[in-house]
């Protein structure tokens, strides 16, 4: 494994009892990357993700590598693995709904508090300059925000814990269009504070415009792989998914 190579995957598959709900394939997320994974509803996006955090349900299952910052993590728990550098950001967000804005955003640097590292709460300021409407709404409930400001929260709270790879899960979804182009611009910005990312997305159009590169899933299997430059050009990418989810 290159020493740039911060996430390898290696003939990773998963089952929830016997279904197989994704098939062998390898991913590799590089150090300063932003790697997207598209492809519709239903093609084992969020399952791959959850394979990784090891965040499968109860019935699910996984065979395979996960090498990540060069350690094997399949096998851990979901905690040892954000300790590790990895944090998840899942479709549903799963906010505090009740708490507000700025304890939100506490417990997502609880782990590093826990474990002593100084200056952990200086990472709030960092969070709140990327997104300055959550400084407006730091005192308010969270379940009373707008659909585009709890899916800031829900970065900015994974952000806390200063993770080496940032998971997301469909930011997108559900947003408005002028909304689904802020949430972008901050993801291409995010790579400027040297946090990798690992995107899946339905919205292909938006996603390869801020990735470095790009993996497609149909029904579980791992159909393309590429540049972000390839994929936008490639015939069959532009049929099935870029006539789709305009921004």
């Amino acid at each position: 494994m290159s020493s740039d190579t911060l996430l390898s995957v290696g003939h990773l598959s998963a089952h929830y009892g016997k279904v197989a709900a994704l098939n062998p394939m390898d991913l590799r997320v590089d150090r300063g990357q932003i790697v997207t994974v598209i492809g519709a509803n239903g093609a084992g996006k969020s399952t791959l993700l959850n394979t990784i955090m090891g965040a499968l349900p109860q019935r699910g299952h996984s065979h395979g590598t996960i090498l990540f910052q060069g350690v094997d993590i399949q096998g851990w728990d979901i905690e040892r693995r954000v300790e590790q550098g990895l944090s998840l950001v899942p479709e549903r967000r799963e906010l505090f709904a009740s708490m507000s804005v700025r304890d939100n955003l506490l417990l997502g640097g609880f782990r590093l508090y826990r474990a002593g590292v100084r200056g952990w709460r200086d990472t709030l300021d960092e969070v709140y300059a990327l997104f300055p409407r959550l400084r407006e709404r730091a005192a308010q409930i969270a379940g009373t925000l707008s659909g585009g400001e709890r899916q800031m929260l829900a970065v900015g709270r994974a952000l806390m814990a200063r993770p080496a790879l940032l998971m997301l899960d469909e930011p997108s979804l559900g947003l408005a269009p002028r909304v689904v182009r802020e949430i972008f611009l901050t993801i291409a910005q995010l790579r400027s504070t040297g946090v990798s990312i690992l995107l899946v997305e339905q919205n292909a159009r938006a996603a390869l415009h801020v990735a470095d590169r790009g993996y497609v899933l149909e029904t579980g299997d791992l159909v393309l792989e590429g540049t972000a430059a390839e994929l936008a050009g490639n015939p069959r990418i532009i049929e099935s998914y870029l006539g789709l989810g305009r921004t």
